[in-house]
């Protein structure tokens, strides 16, 4: 429980953090690339999601795809938070497996929830700059007229499950003890669509199966 609460306590803080106009893809942090073949680097990374790309930082600067890495990890140290992501075959963008990196939100002995992150427009404060794209490796827009924003997964009988943040379909996921969720979260009032409150109904989950 207290990792579930240190990790909820790190989503505030990097979204507050997002709403600033700083990303978490924007910046370098401390921590490591694993290889498919076992190599650890260590240094500065920054990671790319929309394009499934690492970067480690040494003396040089090395790019990394996702079909080169089982997994990295960072060390945010504004928030004092551990990251993982770890690649995963999934049909992204079509109908076939490629490598994809997904972020380890919490995980157990039944279900695992991941999560993708990726810049939106703001509607809330769009002026100007509002319809220009961004690519979470370049620098921040002018007017905080973006937000960050997260696609969920899970993990469940080995396999990997797009979730559409609808209360119905997590309820369909969660099949077997539905009954017990659903009370769990009208007594502590979380939904079905917010990051935080998914991680507890997942390690509630975990706890009660």
């Amino acid at each position: 429980m207290r990792y579930v609460l240190s990790l909820i306590f790190l989503l505030v803080c990097m979204q507050s953090n997002a709403q600033s106009g700083v990303f978490p893809s924007q910046v370098w942090h401390k921590g490591q690339i694993v290889t498919v073949n076992g190599q650890v680097y260590q240094g500065q990374v920054k990671y790319d999601l929309d394009n499934n790309l690492v970067q480690l930082q040494t003396n040089s600067i090395n790019t990394f795809g996702a079909s080169n890495v089982s997994q990295f990890e960072i060390f945010d140290e504004q928030y004092g938070g551990v990251r993982t992501f770890y690649t995963l075959p999934f049909p992204l963008n079509g109908d076939y497996d490629t490598p994809v990196f997904f972020e380890i939100l919490t995980e157990g002995d039944n279900i695992v929830l991941l999560c993708r992150e990726y810049v939106v427009a703001d509607s809330r404060g769009m002026g100007m700059w509002g319809g220009m794209p961004m690519n979470p490796m370049w620098g921040p827009q002018m007017g905080g007229a973006y937000k960050l924003a997260f696609n969920y997964y899970f993990i469940k009988d080995g396999k990997i499950i797009r979730y559409s943040q609808k209360k119905r379909e997590l309820l369909e996921v969660l099949g077997d003890r539905s009954d017990e969720v659903e009370l769990f979260m009208r007594k502590n009032r979380l939904s079905h669509d917010k990051r935080g409150d998914l991680l507890r109904i997942t390690a509630y989950y975990n706890q009660i199966r």
